[in-house]
């Protein structure tokens, strides 16, 4: 499960999976916000660029598209956010159920948190096991991200692409540039 987000966490995270064995995680479930009018024709170019040729590509579907509601709207108040983020995390539960993904990759929209918020309820109460990665923002250089602050208790892997952050947070891995 991939979650994609407007603007720049959908070009990062296309550009961190133009670096992985795209066969070797296979089918691919790219998760978009109902108001995120870009990132699903994106998931959809990147996959007719990245797997043409691919024998996978005749045999099966590798990939496929799940909208899901916006925890928050750029602007939206904090107050009534706490009510969109509730609707969001019902939906999440739903979808996450339903799908049991092994891997839920994120890097920073707000649509990842109820997510994996989701996927760590049912790793503790149902053990289920569903591994959470977060790459952090390359805009990310002092401080991690409001959702990357959420989800930092119950990640896998927190992943950064400054070696000030590896320091600041002695959970989070440096590796490089990902993205």
């Amino acid at each position: 499960m991939i979650v994609l987000g407007s603007g720049g966490h959908t070009a990062e995270m296309l550009a961190l999976l133009g670096r992985l064995p795209l066969q070797r995680y296979t089918p691919r479930l790219y998760v978009c916000a109902d108001t995120d009018n870009h990132s699903a024709q994106k998931a959809t170019a990147f996959e007719s660029e990245h797997m043409l040729g691919s024998p996978l590509n005749n045999l099966q579907k590798t990939y496929s598209i799940l909208v899901t509601r916006r925890s928050r709207e750029v602007g939206q108040s904090y107050v009534t956010s706490l009510f969109t983020t509730l609707r969001a995390l019902l939906q999440s539960l739903w979808f996450v159920w339903k799908e049991n993904p092994d891997l839920i990759l994120c890097n920073g929209p707000g649509t990842c948190v109820p997510i994996c918020f989701a996927a760590f309820l049912f790793k503790v109460l149902l053990f289920r096991r569903t591994t959470m990665i977060y790459v952090e923002s390359i805009c990310r250089v002092q401080t991690l991200s409001l959702s990357a602050l959420l989800l930092r208790p119950i990640l896998d892997r927190l992943f950064v692409q400054w070696p000030a952050l590896a320091e600041r947070y002695s959970d989070a891995e440096f590796h490089g540039r990902l993205a």
